[in-house]
């Protein structure tokens, strides 16, 4: 098992009084290979994504808790192969960030129509998404799905996606929109076949041995 260093803490005292979270984005579909925005929309995982949700299985056995997924089909179906015969719980605040119009198209597509809005840092184009949700609302999701956490102690496995974790754990380190630029909200890696855990105020990524890429 590859254990990797990662973000540090925050500065907002309640940083720490969180369980432990265990984040696992789910795995490549074939719109990720294609380089097509996914949003809302849906795609099934590539056999590389099975075996992405395989090595994620094997980093989390034996770890138990609360178990919840994104309602979004690539995740749920990762979360079946994670959790095996484990129940779990789906739950809507852990969706994608919304992208509005631009669910589908080709990333690519739109660097090359539309390079105005890809200036900036890296993730502030999804503040330009027509129709899209926002980073800051993202934010405030993720608030509200770590302020229903008060109270649990065991650790918390959860499956969703690549820019909503992000978010999850800049918020869960006390890094979110009151405390830092928009260009720091949502960035850092969020490895598919991996597993971040914030545990204490700190991130650190789980790789499978087999995770060489």
């Amino acid at each position: 098992m590859d254990q990797r260093g990662g973000d540090r803490p925050g500065d907002r005292p309640g940083a720490c009084a969180l369980p432990d979270l265990y984040l696992m984005r789910h795995g490549e579909t074939v719109w990720n290979a294609e380089g097509r925005l996914q949003g809302a929309l849906h795609a099934p995982l590539t056999p590389r994504g099975w075996q992405q949700a395989g090595w994620q299985a094997a980093l989390v056995a034996g770890v138990g808790g609360l178990r919840l997924s994104s309602p979004q089909p690539r995740a749920q179906q990762t979360a079946h192969r994670v959790f095996g015969a484990h129940p779990f719980r789906i739950e809507p605040l852990l969706s994608e960030i919304g992208i509005g119009d631009f669910a589908g198209q080709l990333l690519a597509d739109l660097e090359r129509e539309q390079p105005d809005l890809f200036t900036g840092p890296p993730l502030a184009w999804y503040d330009r998404c027509p129709g899209g949700e926002g980073l800051g609302a993202l934010a405030t999701r993720c608030g509200r799905f770590l302020d229903t956490l008060t109270g649990t102690t065991a650790p918390v496995l959860i499956v969703s996606h690549g820019i909503t974790l992000r978010m999850l754990r800049a918020v869960a380190l006390e890094r979110a929109p009151d405390r830092c630029p928009p260009d720091h909200w949502a960035t850092g890696e969020m490895r598919q076949g991996a597993v971040h855990v914030v545990s204490g105020g700190a991130c650190r990524t789980l790789c499978h041995p087999r995770d060489c890429d």
